[in-house]
């Protein structure tokens, strides 16, 4: 429960000019970590938590809270990033090596989003927390539905063809995206 939004233009000595500060302290329930006797009630302890919001935005201090309470979604992209292609970690000790693996990264991260995009419809409208539009299907359960089967190739009737088992799933899967980026192409 948010108890206070407080509002006030600042400026740092650092900085050339104002900015709205959104000061916000929200009512909790602590964790009560001690161990439990046999009273006949557990006390819960209150507190605050307290934040504060820099914006240039125009919107209400509630709105832009909820705005700024809507970067979750950022955050699961990037934490995608680190966790599916190896964003957090640094390959060489040059720049040059290290720029094309973050490129190759963010290549691979943006075409999977967008292939995504194109071949299913928006599921969501535009919400005051900005959730994405679009359910995306995180990179590594992709890599393992479509990419890592067992297969091989083969030239049966001398036309190169990946021939793999029978998985009626699998096989919709990939035509629905090829069928999609062909149409796309």
């Amino acid at each position: 429960m948010i108890d206070v939004i407080f509002r006030a233009p600042l400026k740092p000595k650092k900085w050339h000019t104002k900015q709205r500060f959104l000061f916000i302290r929200t009512g909790n329930r602590k964790q009560y970590k001690e161990p439990i006797q046999l009273d006949l009630f557990i006390p819960y302890e209150y507190g605050h938590d307290f934040k504060v919001i820099i914006t240039n935005k125009r919107l209400s201090a509630r709105k832009v809270l909820r705005y700024h309470n809507g970067r979750g979604a950022q955050e699961g992209i990037f934490a995608e990033l680190k966790s599916q292609t190896q964003m957090d970690y640094v390959p060489t000790r040059r720049q040059a090596g290290n720029q094309v693996f973050v490129l190759a990264a963010m290549l691979v991260h943006n075409l999977n989003r967008e292939m995504q995009m194109l071949t299913n419809e928006q599921q969501c409208a535009t919400t005051e927390r900005r959730a994405p539009l679009w359910h995306f299907t995180r990179l590594g359960t992709l890599r393992r539905q479509l990419i890592q089967r067992a297969g091989r190739l083969t030239r049966p009737q001398g036309t190169l063809t990946l021939t793999m088992s029978v998985n009626p799933a699998v096989k919709s899967e990939l035509l629905h995206y090829l069928d999609v980026l062909k149409q796309v192409a």
